[in-house]
């Protein structure tokens, strides 16, 4: 530590503080996605075999844990072939324009108090504006490679975006009205008590909304092999595919580690280190997903669509006026009166609606 310390007082002038800054997190979140994205891939593939009573890759490195590694040396070496037809600039631009948001998201990710490449007093208002433009760089996939399954997988993810961008942000809007700020750093600050159990209709809602958005199973319609053959990357090969494909997994990092961050606490918690506890938690978040993969089935498209307006909204509405009533009663502290009020809430509202809500379950004729 000593040694970095004396590097960091030999820095050229010329650089500055904040473009050293700048370069220092910059490395450090391409290091930290990356790393991620190869242990996020060995963890779902061993734990959904796990869960489905199977070995999973155990053959490449010590218990499997350079298949990932293996198979993108694989991808790499593969021909890349574009559509004779295809816009190519555009199916060319695609996939760096889809995998440009997943790093920017971790910018404003506190990793520490202050630990952060920006600690943007609008910081999850920056979240929800970057994150949706995952959706282009999809669309310019399917639109440009003059395929009608791509374009399909394409429509399919716009319309998802539109549909759950809608709860996901009230959801966000209880925690910026509990918490009293848009900034991710002081939102982890205020968590003295995890908002999980504060907000635990917003965590539920903020969760199934963003594995919506980012494509997840049950929601991944747009790559649906049962009806689109792949959906917008049908006509992806080679560097191209394995792009799309870590774009994936950066959106479940990224996603997993705004949920920890607004609420689980963040890097917040006893014994580790902050930014341990920050991969802790984003692990915890992702497994969560991977269990809910393995688990339910896909739905269809009609149902996608219509879990979200009938389902998700109304309740994440409810959800913003019963704590904007809370915050009215309590607005200094929050006392665990309201963690037992709105855990009971959650506990009554959702069967209830999950009574009422019919989002088109009935056989459809084709």
């Amino acid at each position: 530590m000593s040694d970095i310390v004396q590097f960091l007082t030999r820095i050229p002038a010329w650089l500055g503080e904040f473009w050293w800054h700048l370069l220092v997190f910059s490395v450090i979140i391409l290091a930290f996605v990356l790393s991620m994205v190869i242990g996020f891939i060995y963890f779902e593939r061993r734990v959904m075999a796990r869960m489905q009573a199977r070995l999973g890759p155990n053959r490449v490195g010590p218990f499997g844990l350079l298949q990932a590694i293996a198979d993108a040396v694989k991808v790499l070496l593969k021909e890349d072939i574009v559509p004779a037809k295809a816009d190519k600039f555009v199916h060319l631009l695609a996939p760096i324009v889809a995998f440009a948001p997943a790093l920017m998201i971790f910018a404003v990710i506190p990793f520490q108090s202050g630990a952060a490449l920006a600690d943007l007093n609008v910081g999850i208002l920056y979240v929800s504006a970057v994150a949706s433009v995952t959706s282009v760089g999809i669309f310019m996939a399917g639109w440009s490679s003059g395929n009608k399954y791509s374009i399909i997988g394409a429509m399919r993810d716009i319309a998802a975006i539109v549909s759950y961008e809608i709860p996901m942000v009230l959801a966000i809007a209880g925690v910026v009205l509990v918490a009293g700020s848009l900034s991710l750093n002081q939102i982890v600050m205020t968590q003295d008590i995890p908002f999980i159990l504060v907000q635990p209709l917003g965590f539920l809602l903020f969760f199934l909304a963003g594995c919506a958005e980012i494509n997840r199973s049950p929601f991944d319609l747009l790559e649906a092999d049962s009806e689109i053959v792949a959906g917008f990357h049908t006509e992806y090969s080679g560097m191209k595919f394995a792009m799309f494909y870590l774009v994936e997994y950066a959106e479940a990092v990224a996603m997993s580690a705004i949920i920890s961050t607004l609420f689980l606490g963040g890097w917040r918690g006893p014994w580790l280190p902050p930014w341990l506890w920050v991969i802790v938690k984003t692990g915890a978040v992702f497994f969560l997903m991977v269990w809910v993969r393995t688990t339910m089935p896909r739905a269809r498209i009609d149902q996608m669509m219509g879990f979200t307006w009938k389902f998700l909204l109304p309740l994440a509405l409810i959800n913003l006026l019963i704590t904007g009533v809370e915050i009215l009663f309590f607005p200094v502290t929050i006392p665990w009166s309201m963690v037992v009020i709105n855990i009971v809430i959650a506990s009554l509202l959702i069967p209830l609606w999950s009574k009422i809500f019919r989002a088109g379950w009935s056989k459809v004729e084709v």
